[in-house]
């Protein structure tokens, strides 16, 4: 993730937030577009479809799929916030980068103001493990982004680690760590933002999953029985996510793109409501995506300090400004 990248996020939500208390005007939609698959829509994989169904017409499905997904729970999370983004989405199961850009070009290629591109769970399906083909093909639809808007932000979103390769199927990460294939992902994202001068960073996903896991709130290994106190980040097929994993990859996601602390959402937090995660399950969430993107390369520690409190109070007067309309 570039440091310029990360101070730029920062600064424009503070003083988007600062332009519009002095101006008292209503904020124009930033619009973003998420480019993925499976792990992108909410593929549920043998549990109730809460995330892909989760609130569709709060989002643009650009293939016409009726889906909500993580872009929704997004949203939701914006509009808590006092946020004002159009999210629309272009999903398709099992496929990598490259297959949107030689497939889909014609239905994504638009005007947007930022954009996140989730590829293959391995990189590559059939090379696990090496980034080629998305350094390539991310690096062509950030051009093609880029010539519709020249102030596009193309971010990478670095997704987890697989308990079914790790635990259970000849791959590359058979027998290892449970940590070391959301790493080895992560560097193969690192190497497609390093290629291309118009990718503007990596959203470090698996590596969020990776600290509630150390953390011992979420279980390593679904197939021996989830610890007791602990919560499944794996949906039934040990490969896609349950809520708590997709919970997890929103709140990242938010704090990337806003650099706004997802903290501040709290154990009152309404998406984690409707997906039926406790409110202590929802604060420890928070925490391991705060504490992520906190790991990153961020600005010194005392404007990072600056931004996350700004971006907690700015959500908290938001809150109870709406609570003062609303009696």
């Amino acid at each position: 993730m570039h440091i310029d990248s990360t101070i730029r996020r920062s600064i424009g939500a503070l003083f988007a937030t600062l332009a519009l208390g002095a101006c008292a005007l209503p904020a124009s939609a930033t619009t973003i577009l998420f480019v993925g698959n499976s792990f992108t829509y909410g593929e549920p994989a043998g549990a109730a479809p809460l995330v892909q169904n989760y609130k569709p017409g709060s989002v643009t499905d650009l293939n016409g799929s009726n889906i909500g997904g993580v872009p929704a729970l997004f949203k939701a999370l914006t509009v808590e916030a006092g946020l004002n983004y159009d999210v629309s989405l272009e999903t398709v199961p099992g496929v990598g980068v490259d297959y949107h850009y030689n497939n889909k070009l014609a239905v994504i290629n638009k005007p947007f103001d930022k954009v996140l591109l989730q590829s293959y769970s391995t990189l590559d399906a059939a090379h696990p493990g090496n980034p080629d083909t998305l350094t390539k093909y991310a690096d062509l639809l950030a051009q093609a982004f880029h010539a519709q808007n020249p102030n596009v932000e193309v971010m990478l979103t670095s997704t987890w680690s697989r308990a079914d390769l790790t635990y259970k199927t000849a791959s590359p990460w058979y027998g290892q760590s449970i940590y070391q294939m959301a790493l080895d992902v992560r560097k193969g994202y690192d190497a497609a933002d390093a290629a291309s001068n118009l990718i503007d960073g990596v959203i470090p996903v698996g590596e969020t999953w990776n600290r509630a896991i150390a953390a011992g709130v979420a279980d390593a290994n679904p197939y021996d029985g989830i610890g007791a106190g602990q919560v499944d980040l794996w949906a039934p097929d040990n490969y896609h996510a349950s809520v708590y994993g997709y919970y997890l990859e929103a709140l990242t996601i938010y704090g990337s793109v806003t650099g706004l602390d997802p903290r501040a959402f709290g154990a009152g937090d309404l998406v984690a409501r409707d997906l039926g995660i406790s409110g202590t399950m929802a604060l420890a969430l928070q925490q391991f995506a705060a504490d992520q993107l906190a790991a990153e390369q961020v600005p010194e520690p005392g404007m990072a300090w600056m931004f996350a409190s700004l971006g907690g109070l700015m959500v908290l007067a938001r809150r109870r400004q709406r609570g003062t309309a609303a009696a």
